[in-house]
């Protein structure tokens, strides 16, 4: 039983690991390593795989951010005007997320990767 544990610490560490240096290197596309691996790796079900990306990928992007701030590579003012859009769609995100399907969730998501994945060549 203690191996088993200590096998699931070092697991869920790795995925924290790297999905914080997808994170800082390539901003909160992070999250879709992060769902990924709490999903695959860590076991949980689609709504808390999503759910608990956004708030570890909160955190992260925090920690990124005042890094980048105090590199000098951007300021406050450039930031600034984001914020509140961004909290109020993250409530709703937050919302929705409790009321749709899982299987309406994973289309979606789909959706999205497909559609970054195509952004990133074009």
């Amino acid at each position: 039983m203690k191996n088993k544990n200590i096998l699931s610490n070092v697991k869920n560490a790795s995925s924290g690991l790297l999905t914080g240096i997808i994170n800082g290197f390539l901003g909160s596309g992070g999250g879709v390593v992060a769902v990924f691996m709490l999903e695959k790796i860590c076991k949980l079900n689609e709504k808390k795989a999503h759910a608990t990306s956004v708030f570890v990928i909160m955190v992260l992007c925090i920690f990124s951010g005042f890094l980048y701030i105090s590199q000098g590579e951007i300021s406050i003012k450039d930031v600034i005007i984001y914020i509140p859009g961004g909290i109020v769609g993250g409530a709703i995100g937050a919302l929705l997320l409790k009321k749709i399907k899982t299987e309406i969730l994973k289309i979606l998501f789909g959706l999205l990767m497909i559609y970054s994945g195509i952004r990133m060549f074009f």
